[in-house]
């Protein structure tokens, strides 16, 4: 199954403040949009609605718990629909949040991670620990804060063991 996750994380595992991302990391978004960019991108509605557009580009899918939802811009999905796409081989990038992180980690093929390498203070949202029994870490690249970046950055390519 193709079913990619996709996160930044500080050096604590935090991935949000206030339902937003605690940086802003230039070099890792342009990361973000090359490996997502023609795929299908999953995410909950909390996510979904701490964005401010619909991403381009890309199939803005939006799992949450209500039924009746709708939004200009995404398609509400639901987990056995995520699961029927991959199992057909399509790849599906989960873009989060914490809770769809948690939830299809055990599904997921690939985990492409950035650890930003600061510790973000009152981070309220935290990425799923990756199993060293599990993963394996296949490429690693450390990169220096360029223009538009905070902090310096390591991106991880991770593959079910």
């Amino acid at each position: 199954m193709p079913l990619h996750l996709i996160w930044a994380e500080d050096e604590a595992g935090g991935i949000g403040r206030d339902g937003d991302l605690p940086w802003r990391q230039r070099t890792d978004l342009q990361r973000f949009k090359a490996l997502t960019m023609g795929h299908p991108v999953i995410m909950g509605r909390r996510t979904w609605e701490s964005l401010p557009f619909p991403l381009p580009g890309r199939e803005n899918l939006v799992l949450t718990r209500h039924p009746d939802w709708s939004d200009d811009g995404a398609v509400r999905t639901t987990i056995e629909h995520v699961r029927a796409r991959s199992e057909a081989g399509e790849t599906l990038f989960i873009i989060g949040g914490g809770e769809i992180y948690a939830l299809l980690l055990s599904e997921a093929t690939v985990v492409h991670r950035t650890v930003v390498h600061t510790t973000v203070n009152g981070a309220d949202t935290h990425a799923p620990p990756l199993d060293s029994a599990t993963w394996t870490l296949a490429s690693t690249e450390t990169i220096a804060a360029q223009d538009g970046d905070a902090h310096d950055q390591t991106f991880e390519r991770w593959t079910r063991s």
